[in-house]
């Protein structure tokens, strides 16, 4: 067999292949795209022997994405994807001196799935389908938290001059209302300025049909409260910043809702979306995030304890002589533990099964968010055997095996 090591840059790779004896055979640094990856195929052919095929090719890469990983899995290599932690962890073990390089780099992942690839799981593709639900899913979640990262800034401008607003508007600062509002008003000069009649207008223009007097009555009465005054060269600053920050939201707004729409037909179209949307507290949204981080590929994970370690719910614990500690994991893929716990906290009204899951948890003494994280794990082995056995959800069946180990722990 031969072993590769692969250490990526943006522009570039440094490779190292080594033999079944830990041999290094050659160092070479390769460029990105398409010349790139015909060279390392090149190097592969020269030291793979005649009567041997492409699979037994093993190579460690620190990512599992890409046009470059696409192409290492079409040669039918078997592919490693390290998690940096670990590969610089397994650094440590060559030298305590801290010394780092790429090449050297390249030669640990190499000695690495040398060593130790029955411990790592190999990159598996995933149908053309989960890779598209996968790059919109991610993309409707990114613009989501960018749109957040924007009225957090916004919110902090207006308590500087504007603190009415933030009494008219609260927390809901990228709702509808309030970006009609303060993209007509967005000082306190204007604020004043502004009629009951005036705001019922805009919130009519923004989508609003009902109880619109009496929200425009409550927005009108709270932006013209008194309040503490910025100076005037500074308020005229901060009201041309929260014009164009709201702006910004505006259309953030547009296009979270026009990939919404995409994510949705799109995830609808994926032979497994019906499984999904039979699991409780599973949406198209939040399916097509469950769906899109754990991948379709059918043997991805062993059995459902595999799935559960993957998605970050199931706790680790950590003993040391006479102390032992159960900890929620930390090192996790943060895109699916998010999906994962909306999931569980919408489940507790969807299902009755979950609800006394939790429950029970709480009567232990678990904590919210620890009786969230258990029934997040529960339905992630849930969510397993239906994806096995092609099955939908069914609350009897699901809560059944649950209940009586709750019973049996009590």
């Amino acid at each position: 067999m031969l072993f590769v090591g692969d250490d990526w840059a943006e522009d570039h790779h440094d490779v190292a292949l080594i033999n079944e004896e830990g041999r290094l055979l050659v160092r070479r640094r390769l460029p990105e795209g398409v010349q790139g990856i015909e060279a390392l195929h090149g190097l592969i052919a020269d030291h793979l022997d005649e009567q041997d095929g492409c699979d037994q090719v093993v190579v460690g890469i620190e990512t599992d994405r890409g046009p470059w990983v696409a192409a290492l899995l079409a040669a039918n290599y078997t592919v490693f994807a390290v998690n940096p932690l670990q590969a610089a962890r397994y650094r440590e073990r060559h030298g305590t001196s801290g010394a780092k390089s790429d090449k050297g780099d390249a030669l640990v992942l190499a000695l690495l799935v040398q060593t130790d690839h029955a411990h790592h799981r190999p990159i598996i593709g995933d149908s053309d389908a989960a890779e598209e639900v996968k790059v919109l899913a991610r993309s409707h979640q990114s613009l989501i938290w960018a749109r957040q990262r924007q009225v957090n800034v916004l919110r902090s401008n207006l308590r500087e001059y504007f603190p009415a607003a933030l009494a008219a508007f609260g927390s809901a600062l990228a709702d509808r209302d309030a970006i009609a509002v303060l993209a007509v008003a967005p000082g306190p000069e204007k604020a004043r300025k502004l009629s009951s009649a005036k705001v019922q207008s805009l919130l009519r223009k923004a989508g609003r049909s009902r109880y619109l007097k009496s929200r425009a009555d409550e927005i009108t009465s709270a932006l013209q409260s008194e309040q503490l005054e910025a100076r005037a060269g500074i308020e005229a600053a901060y009201t041309a910043t929260t014009k164009a920050l709201v702006a910004v939201i505006a259309e953030l707004n547009n296009q979270i809702q026009a990939l919404q729409e995409q994510v949705e037909e799109c995830f609808g179209r994926h032979p497994d979306a019906e499984i999904y949307l039979s699991q409780p507290g599973l949406g198209p949204v939040l399916g097509a995030r469950v769906l899109a981080e754990f991948g379709d590929a059918p043997h991805r994970y062993a059995d459902a304890r595999a799935r559960k370690n993957y998605s970050g719910m199931s706790p680790i614990t950590r003993a040391s002589g006479k102390k032992s500690v159960v900890l929620a994991r930390y090192a996790r893929n943060r895109r699916l533990v998010d999906a994962l716990y909306g999931q569980a906290f919408a489940a507790l009204n969807a299902s009755p099964g979950a609800r006394h899951y939790y429950a029970t948890r709480r009567a232990r003494g678990a904590t919210h968010h620890q009786a969230l994280r258990a029934l997040g794990n529960r339905l992630v082995g849930i969510l397993h055997g239906c994806l096995r056995h092609h099955t939908r959800y069914n609350e009897n069946t699901a809560w059944s095996v649950a209940k009586e180990e709750i019973l049996t722990a009590a």
